[in-house]
């Protein structure tokens, strides 16, 4: 299987000063795109806000490659959005939300191009725990992040290798050379995948009285 980008970039080594700013900021950062996604009202601010992140990307050294990449991949889906927002809302509201969601892939990418693997999980654990409480899990739950992130890029990369099958066969316009291998083997990876956190002991309820 090839090694297939995702939406958000990879860890990128670095001593840049957003790769040395404390891991509960970029968060926070994250939070507050999310949060101000929902805030904004007018485009203008949103390519302001779109364009500083952008910016922050840059000084991690991750390189404009891999920004252009990031955005590249959810540029399909924000095409299909923004034509229909357009159509019932208007251009600058269309303008508004693609934006939006651009700022929110970027400033999640800042986090992911910054932020070791580990220490994005052993964060999430630690802001998970104040919902132990509540009955939450917060290794159950970064054990759950680990697992989407490693899945996703595969499932990805099982779609291309298939896609790239197809069209060496002449296939590539047949839904069934495309759907079904790629079912098939997503059917395989979860299985093995849930066969290794039994044998570890991990992903099963806590059945004890």
């Amino acid at each position: 299987m090839r090694g297939h980008g995702f939406l958000i970039a990879n860890y990128v080594r670095g001593n840049s000063i957003i790769h040395r700013t404390p891991l509960w900021l970029k968060f926070l950062v994250v939070a507050a795109c999310g949060t101000a996604s929902f805030l904004i009202v007018d485009w203008a601010v949103s390519l302001v806000i779109f364009a500083i992140m952008c910016g922050l990307f840059l000084l991690t050294g991750a390189g404009f490659r891999r920004l252009l990449r990031a955005v590249w991949m959810v540029t399909p889906i924000l095409l299909v959005i923004g034509l229909f927002q357009w159509w019932q809302l208007g251009a600058p509201t269309a303008g508004r939300i693609v934006l939006n969601v651009l700022v929110c892939v970027v400033a999640a990418s800042v986090l992911t191009a910054t932020t070791p693997v580990q220490d994005l999980l052993d964060g999430v654990v630690a802001l998970a725990k104040p919902f132990r409480r509540f009955g939450a899990d917060p290794e159950r739950f970064a054990l759950t992040i680990a697992v989407m992130l490693r899945s996703i890029p595969y499932i990805a990369g099982a779609f291309s290798d298939v896609r790239d099958s197809a069209r060496a066969r002449g296939l590539e316009r047949n839904p069934r050379a495309l759907v079904l291998p790629v079912f098939i083997t997503t059917v395989a990876y979860a299985r093995q995948t849930g066969d290794a956190l039994a044998a570890r002991g991990l992903g099963e309820p806590d059945l004890r009285d």
